[in-house]
């Protein structure tokens, strides 16, 4: 029988034996004590039921269906708690168990919903007396509880003698676990915001609405981005094929209307005559008092300054939420300055998203912490969202703990792979058989060797190259043949899908594949065998492909050299052994295949790139500078984007509804304004019509006078380009790379660091007859549905590894006090100007406002662009002097202080 001790406000539970005394037990620790049976409005509240706290749980199955059809990534997360073995969960088929638990709809149950309530508590009441059976025979008291936060449901339970609770309550009972309070998402009985006090926010318009406005044409669909540099600015591009009103501009705090990053919303469009241009300003919000609307709206109008006409863009504003992507946020708390609150916001990491107001009884042990938090919901009445606390990572500022948060933050997969992925690899000691070399070409005898960076284990790609006895060129690109290992549809090949991409930080790897196949059994290592996929090409002396041919292979590196050593070699007038010949080979047909992509119209751009040397013990950095590329570099490159080309050509013409290739789409117009600008105030002239015509525009941007500035001019290039991404050629009509100038192309050649080239490995395998196909290689809608997530991974992988330059860049300026350095200006702003300095890749944003202190004058000319401040006028590509510091007084946001010494202004302020 359950007792509930009132003096404690806790439920406990009584467990009986015969000849012994009777012996209290709280709650959630033994599966024999109490049984908890879960409603699905429970889902808010996910977060309670992953805490190691909570054991013992059914969930019943019409609650799993219900959960699933609402939400893919919390009914994922169920499951993951349903397969943790230690937390006692169970899934009951209480649907499939006709004459205890099945039941039909009733008339005068108006929906589902209410039948669905229904059958949740017949299976709990067959529960609680199915478990009295066992009770008897064991002498046990055994209690079963119903958490439910639907109100109606829960009156009913009670009514019909269950045991229910609100998690709520059933949460605030547990007094021995206090800290469960905090993780409770803020919602009413009737998953509700709660709002009251004056409206902010105008209401939003309900999703049926929604759908019938976006059909009708009176709103447009579309994801919202928010502004990393401005949080009173954002744009939403439109979903569709449509190419007028693309991207839409939000401003302002009512026209963002409480949509997060990355939601999917409905827009309402201006008239023209309220349209506006990019802001040009640098607004951060720092949260000082967030009930001070007025001062929103005195910032709201910094960004109405008049412009151009021609810089309107189409500006709208959001009115509905279709779909909320919001997922745990990491960050800081900033703890409320009054007394022993509990009410406090939480800053997160990403400027993108807003603060998050939360409850929680241990700011002072959160404080200086990183913690995540989940978004409950956003009332029109507050200024920011609610939400709850999740979880303690670690101290701010400690390596291991900023590298979580960065994993976090840009969702990289990187938990140790399950023991379910790792039964589908080789078993040890691993040798080539007599099946491996079925439909293989034995190439062992070639002069095979590889050139990566310096301290590469999963090397993915080897090259050779040979005279052969008609005068001509034989030379091979050979591959790491990863799909000889990853079968299709088995755990180790879906566990490489879902994280698309190896992800390279400064100080560690996140493999895509199990170190067995990444640094050993598919890298192609020198001086043993390894199974490979060759591309091999006959040319002649000018590079001209005469014959190209495809096969699996096996082979035996001779070397496996960094861009250093072979370059060494080529350089040298002693070395003339078979690797350094081949060697020599290749970088002659390089250079001759580079000026033809060129001649072409290739771009040829620049992005600059630091190279961190770390400290043998502390493995901090000691030196930082920017990466040297040699001649060899390019000479990879080539071959590499050659065999990309030659792949996908084979396997489009084999499947031209089903080959995976990847594209380059050419900018909007608009991209190059800043660039034609930032030109033409150093009198040259970019010409954007096409790629060719940009190419030939920036290899002719030369001033002898100020040799840096092509490179700033391809820099800012690289700005203005396109994502580059996956598609399914039967998807899509457009194939051409616009970087490469190429008509088709794929990724063929890192099969151990990204996904997408062994999907291409197996279309090429089938192509040739060396593999057999299967279903899901020939649906284009499952392998448009790949790209897409591929197209993500990318991206957030190369995000975390700028945040991991970002971060090890402030450990190496911790120690080094003031650093003086030359820097260029790179983008002028209404209020500030962004800083490249080329010795060590960074860049920065000066500030000429800083809060409590007066406001200098400043004259902003976009047509330029210039910024004048109190008389002195800073222009693009302008060679400036600042001062380097690291600023630690914001643990959350450390920043690189950069002080502008040369020019000397007055009221400034820069930040990294």
């Amino acid at each position: 029988m359950a007792v509930r001790n009132r003096q404690k406000s806790s439920a406990v539970f009584k467990r009986k034996k015969k000849g012994s005394e009777r012996k209290y037990f709280s709650c959630c620790y033994w599966v024999e004590k109490n049984t908890i049976l879960t409603h699905f409005h429970f889902v808010p509240q996910i977060d309670i039921l992953e805490d190691p706290v909570i054991k013992n749980v059914i969930v019943l199955q019409t609650v799993l269906q219900e959960v699933r059809s609402r939400s893919a990534p919390v009914y994922k997360r169920i499951r993951d708690v349903i397969g943790n073995p230690e937390k006692h969960f169970y899934s009951f088929t209480n649907e499939h168990h006709r004459y205890e638990t099945y039941i039909e709809q009733e008339q005068g149950e108006k929906s589902s919903n209410d039948r669905n309530d229904r059958a949740i508590r017949v299976a709990v009441k067959w529960y609680s007396e199915h478990l009295k059976k066992i009770q008897k025979e064991e002498n046990e008291d055994i209690q079963v509880i119903f958490l439910t936060n639907d109100r109606n449901n829960k009156e009913k339970a009670l009514e019909e003698g269950i045991t229910a609770y609100t998690c709520e309550e059933y949460i605030k009972s547990l007094i021995d676990n206090p800290d469960l309070v905090d993780r409770l998402a803020c919602v009413s009985d009737e998953g509700k915001e709660i709002e009251s006090g004056k409206i902010i926010f105008p209401e939003h318009v309900p999703l049926s609405k929604l759908q019938q406005g976006i059909k009708s044409g009176i709103y447009l669909q579309g994801t919202y981005r928010a502004s990393r540099d401005n949080y009173l600015e954002a744009t939403v591009w439109v979903h569709g094929d449509a190419e007028e009103n693309k991207e839409i501009i939000i401003q302002g705090l009512k026209h963002l209307n409480r949509a997060v990053h990355e939601d999917i919303v409905a827009v309402e469009l201006l008239a023209k005559d309220e349209w506006v241009a990019p802001s040009s300003v640098v607004l951060q919000d720092d949260g000082q008092n967030e009930d001070d609307i007025e001062m929103e709206e005195k910032k709201e109008n910094i960004l109405k300054i008049s412009v151009n006409k021609n810089m309107l863009r189409p500006t709208g504003k959001v009115v509905g939420i279709i779909k909320r992507n919001w997922r745990p946020f990491c960050g800081m708390l900033s703890k409320s300055q009054i007394k022993e609150a509990r009410r406090h916001l939480f800053t997160p990491a990403d400027r993108r998203i807003p603060r998050i107001r939360i409850e929680t009884r241990q700011a002072d042990k959160l404080e200086g912490q990183r913690i995540i938090v989940a978004i409950d919901g956003w009332p029109r009445n507050s200024r920011y969202p609610n939400g709850h606390f999740v979880k303690n990572l670690g101290s701010a500022g400690d390596k291991e703990t900023e590298t979580e948060v960065l994993l976090l933050e840009h969702d990289v997969p990187h938990q140790p792979f399950s023991q379910n992925v790792l039964s589908f690899l080789p078993k040890m000691p691993w040798s080539i058989t007599e099946k491996d070399m079925k439909y293989r070409e034995d190439l062992r005898h070639l002069y095979v060797c590889s050139v990566d960076p310096p301290g590469c284990t999963d090397i993915d790609d080897a090259l050779h190259c040979r005279e052969i006895g008609n005068g001509n060129l034989e030379v091979g690109v050979h591959i790491a043949d990863v799909s000889h290992f990853i079968r299709p549809g088995n755990a180790l090949d879906e566990e490489s899908a879902k994280r698309g991409t190896t992800v390279y930080l400064c100080e560690k790897r996140i493999d895509m594949v199990p170190e067995l196949l990444s640094s050993n059994l598919c890298s192609l290592r020198s001086n043993v065998d390894r199974l490979a996929f060759s591309c091999i090409w006959e040319m002649n002396q000018k590079a001209e492909i005469l014959n190209t041919r495809f096969t699996k292979s096996i082979i035996n590196s001779k070397a496996s050299l960094t861009y250093a050593e072979a370059q060494m070699r080529i350089d040298s007038a002693t070395m003339n052994d078979d690797i350094t010949v081949s060697l020599r080979g290749l970088n002659k047909l390089a250079k001759i295949l580079k000026k033809k992509r060129i001649d072409n119209g290739a771009l040829t751009l620049s992005s600059p790139e630091v190279r961190f040397h770390m400290d043998s013990e502390t493995h901090d950095p000691i030196d930082l500078q920017t990466k040297e590329l040699k001649e060899t570099n390019s000479m990879v490159e080539e071959f590499m984007l050659l065999a990309n080309v030659s792949v996908a050509q084979k396997i489009y013409d084999e499947f031209p509804e089903f080959a995976l290739l990847r594209k380059h789409p050419a900018p909007p117009p608009s991209n190059y304004d800043i660039l034609v600008k930032a030109a033409k105030s150093k009198n040259l002239e970019i010409k954007t019509d096409s790629a060719k015509a940009l190419a030939e525009s920036l290899d002719k941007a030369e001033s002898p006078d100020f040799p840096y500035l092509n490179t700033l001019l391809r820099i800012l290039t690289t700005r203005c380009m396109m994502q580059a991404v996956y598609f399914c050629s039967g998807m899509d009509s457009d194939f051409h790379h616009y970087g490469l100038a190429s008509p088709i192309y794929t990724h063929f050649t890192s099969p151990i660091r990204r996904y997408a080239d062994i999907i291409v490995h197996r279309l090429l395998a089938v192509a040739i007859g060396a593999d057999s196909t299967y279903p899901e290689l020939t649906d284009k809608h499952k392998l448009a549905d790949l790209s897409k997530n591929l197209n993500y991974r990318h991206k957030m992988a190369q995000y975390a590894q700028r945040a991991s330059v970002a971060f090890h860049t402030q450990l190496f300026f911790k120690t080094k006090g003031v650093v003086n350095e030359d820097a260029y200006i790179l983008f002028v702003r209404r209020n500030a100007v962004v800083v490249l300095i080329p010795k060590y890749g960074l860049e920065g944003t000066v500030f000429f406002e800083e809060k409590d202190k007066p406001t200098p004058k400043l004259d902003y000319n976009s047509e330029v662009p210039s910024l004048t401040v109190e008389g002195t006028t800073l222009c693009v590509f302008d060679k400036v002097k600042v001062n380097i510091t690291l600023d630690a007084s914001n643990i959350q946001h450390q920043k690189i202080r950069m002080e502008l010494v040369e020019p000397k202004v007055r009221h400034m302020i820069c930040v990294f």
